[in-house]
């Protein structure tokens, strides 16, 4: 068969419209609504540009409108989707919808969507229900207030025109089409669209095409409105199951009861005073013929006639005035013209088990010395399942308490999220102030210099323009390593270049910047205090670096791990307050509230958890998910591990798994076996932050006797503060004999068994070892100056007694010779 030309093709199909149509039908329709209506949450339906309505298949639209209400969860995403659909049909620039509800009984009309068109997102369209407040006035007002559809061409000439909103948003309204969305008889919403485009105003067929698709709006309002209150039931039953636990808490006390469940509601009551009474419905039945003329006022006239062969009694009336001064009081068999009886509408509660309501005044004048006027009443019975009038006491005050109960849920919900709020608002605070400013961050994002590694490698971080310090003075990679000739920022400096020496820099993608910052800012968290600042956290993070390099325990870790490990030794004491946990549980601080154990552990913890969650300091940022959890769990069991509380229950695991690893004649092999056991990593891990939080005791002794006076100046600073606050006397007690026995009791285990555990972890032994010998001698030099000075007083007593001996002697012997010369 020839070919067949394109042009000759487009003739013929030009010449037989029905043809084509058939053809089109049969072959080509298919397909394209196929590929038109995929399943994905992606609207097919093209409105990028507009096209006259005839063009587009209307029933295509509609299926795409109704599948998106399917698979949207959200009203405002679905009837966002409609609108776009809408005002590409009838070609409005914009459109919007004006929510109806009632605030305080007032009626009013809240924006919800505003300024929707073709290229319009949810995000930029969607306003808040607390914003953007329309009070029933302009053109959308008076759609509300009349429920009629308006088309107006040209809104100068409208009445109702108000043009605030244009001067805010700089447009101008020509052309306004709106509409109502009913429920029945009841107001939803006003749908808005402005401005016709390609023509002066709407026409006919745009608004019969608007009213013709509310109903897909009147659908989706109608679907979200019965999910809604289907979640609204569900609530409501879960807070009355819990406020049901609350009813047996006081049926003792019929007052206090009332009080608790009235004076909890009485803000949603918008009553002067609220009254309760009790039925005894035990009497014999007699007629009871009584009329009760009611609402004798000109405005509205009423009388209601009862015949019933039940005696009303109402023998106990409680009362809650909720105007003026605030009480409540319980009445025993009330009288008749009792105001909350007077009207009568108690008496017809009681006797038709249904409520009651008169909305004219029931007298002219007061009725009781307070000049309250009854101006209209509400009656309301209680009732059981058969709509009887409930008579029992006892349950009467359990329903109370369940109503004051399940209110209070809600007011006391309201409440908690303030404090909520206001915990939000002090840690952006704290945040703002700990968190590297730019300018700091400058300070070490400048120029370029070599690390120093154990390797040949030079890799490069941005740091400073001078050199920084060779290493043999920095020697991050020693036990020895002192940190009082380095400042504040060569610290952090020194803690980005052991993240580098890591090599988890470039293998998790850590930012520079963000590693700056974070250093930074974690030694901005601690607090200038004597001992527990950022110099004591640093060389807590380098003890652990160096036990990882230099110690040769990163065999058993991977490189997230070591990560961890660093990380959790630099910030494990972050804003410590200069005590121990035993002052914060005596003295009752904010963390011992928070945190029942390891106190100021479980701090340290959560603030450097909330630093590490901030995006410009989340160092953990390009880590998976999984990374980033285990990550997380390490650094809580490191920082955690700091409470001696805990060393002393876990050592006898720790030696076990040292005795254990002398059974071993590979190291390979032995490598292998740890690595196959979390719970053995743990441990170790556990032990060597203690080792790390102790190395203070591991250094020097030209480092160890200075840091240790500033652990004694801290030491004794909380003394003070316990004289002060616990109102105790504390004892201190000699310095080099402490000094000795936190070496025996709590030190030399750890470092012992690290030595046996790994030979290259033997300087930390020695150096222990050695400040011990010359704690000793201090002590003993202490003694011998004691003993000294307890010998000399003891003489210079005894050179007393003799002195005063003599002199009594001599007086007495001057007394005797005078005896004699007065006798003589």
């Amino acid at each position: 068969m020839a070919a067949v030309d394109q042009d000759v093709a487009e003739k013929f199909l030009d010449s037989h419209p029905d043809f084509a149509k058939q053809y089109y039908d049969a072959k080509l329709r298919p397909k394209v609504i196929s590929n038109l209506f995929q399943d994905n949450m992606t609207s097919q339906v093209n409105i990028s540009s507009f096209h006259e309505l005839n063009m587009v298949e209307e029933s295509e639209i509609i299926f795409d409108m109704v599948r998106d209400l399917q698979e949207n969860l959200q009203m405002e995403k679905a009837i966002f989707n409609f609108m776009k659909h809408l005002s590409f049909m009838i070609r409005s620039e914009k459109m919007s919808l004006f929510m109806y509800r009632m605030r305080n009984g007032t009626a009013e009309l809240a924006t919800r969507l505003f300024n929707v068109h073709k290229d319009a997102t949810l995000e930029e369209c969607l306003v808040q229900p607390d914003r953007e407040i329309i009070f029933p006035i302009g053109i959308v007002g008076h759609v509300a207030t009349t429920k009629k559809t308006v088309n107006i061409p040209d809104v100068s000439q409208s009445s109702h025109y108000s043009d605030f909103v244009d001067q805010i948003q700089e447009y101008q309204t020509k052309s306004v089409l709106a509409t109502p969305i009913m429920s029945g008889k009841d107001m939803v919403a006003v749908m808005m669209a402005v401005n016709k485009i390609g023509a002066p105003h709407f026409t006919q067929q745009d608004e019969e095409t608007l009213l013709k698709y509310l109903n897909y709006v009147n659908l989706i309002l109608r679907v979200f409105h019965l999910s809604y209150h289907h979640n609204c039931e569900t609530r409501r039953g879960q807070v009355l199951l819990w406020s049901a636990s609350k009813v047996f808490e006081e049926i003792t006390d019929i007052k206090r009861q009332f009080h608790k469940a009235l004076y909890t509601i009485r803000n949603f009551l918008n009553c002067e005073r609220y009254s309760v009474g009790l039925l005894d419905m035990t009497k014999t039945k007699v007629r009871l013929d009584r009329k009760f003329n009611l609402l004798k006022a000109t405005a509205c006239q009423c009388s209601v006639t009862t015949h019933h062969y039940l005696e009303v009694n109402f023998y106990k009336v409680i009362d809650y005035i909720l105007h003026g001064k605030e009480e409540i009081k319980v009445i025993p068999n009330p009288a008749p013209d009792h105001w909350a009886l007077a009207s009568g509408l108690p008496y017809l509660c009681a006797i038709d088990a249904r409520w009651f309501l008169f909305p004219c005044p029931v007298q002219k004048g007061p009725v009781d010395t307070s000049g309250l006027t009854i101006k209209n009443v509400l009656s309301h019975p209680i009732v059981n399942k058969k709509e009887e009038i409930v008579q029992d006491e006892t349950l009467m005050e359990s329903l109370t308490q369940f109503l004051g109960w399940s209110v209070l849920n809600t007011d006391t919900y309201d409440k908690w999220n303030k404090p909520e709020n206001r915990k939000d608002i002090f840690q952006d605070m704290v945040l703002y102030h700990i968190k590297c400013r730019t300018d700091e961050t400058q300070n070490v994002l400048v120029g370029k210099v070599k690390l120093f590694t154990h390797t040949d490698l030079d890799r490069e971080i941005f740091t400073e323009k001078e050199p920084s310090q060779p290493s043999t003075k920095s020697e991050i990679f020693e036990f020895h390593f002192c940190d009082f000739e380095h400042s504040h920022l060569d610290l952090v400096k020194l803690g980005i270049k052991m993240h580098y020496e890591l090599g988890v820099v470039d293998k998790f993608h850590i930012p520079r910047e963000t590693l700056a910052r974070c250093c930074y800012s974690l030694s901005k968290g601690y607090r200038q205090i004597a001992y527990h600042n950022w110099s004591r956290g640093f060389n807590v993070g380098q003890t652990m670096f160096t036990l990882l390099m230099t110690g040769d325990l990163k065999r058993y870790y991977t490189d997230l791990e070591t990560m961890a490990m660093v990380t959790a030794g630099l910030c494990h004491d972050i804003d410590h307050r200069g005590t121990n946990n035993l002052y914060q549980m005596k003295s009752g601080n904010p963390p011992a509230k928070l945190h029942g154990s390891s106190i100021l552990e479980r701090h340290h913890l959560e603030t450097g958890k909330t630093l590490l969650r901030d995006p410009a300091l989340n160092i953990y940022q390009n880590l998976s998910r999984a990374q980033h959890e285990q990550v997380i769990h390490l650094t809580d069991i490191a920082i955690i591990a700091t409470d001696l509380t805990l060393y002393f229950k876990k050592r006898t695991v720790f030696q076990k798994i040292v005795d254990q690893s002398k059974t071993y004649e590979s190291w390979d092999d032995w490598t292998k076996y740890m690595t196959q056991e979390t719970t053995r990593k743990a441990i170790v891990m556990a032990m060597m932050m203690t080792a790390c939080d102790l190395s203070a005791i591991a250094k020097p002794w030209e480092i160890q006797s200075k840091v240790v006076l500033s652990v004694a100046a801290e030491f004794w600073e909380q003394g003070d503060l316990e004289r002060t606050v616990l109102e105790q006397q504390t004892k201190s007690a000699d310095l080099p004999k402490m000094q000795c026995g936190f070496i025996d009791f709590v030190c030399a285990f750890v470092y012992k068994e690290f030595s046996r555990f790994h030979v290259e972890i033997t300087p930390m032994l020695d150096r222990p070892l050695n400040n011990r010998r010359e704690w000793n001698a201090l002590k003993e030099v202490h003694e011998a100056k004691l003993a000294a000075l307890e010998e000399a007083k003891t003489a210079k007593e005894e050179v007393a007694v003799a002195t005063t001996a003599a002199k009594v002697w001599t007086m007495s012997t001057t007394a005797y010779s005078c005896a004699m010369n007065v006798n003589t």
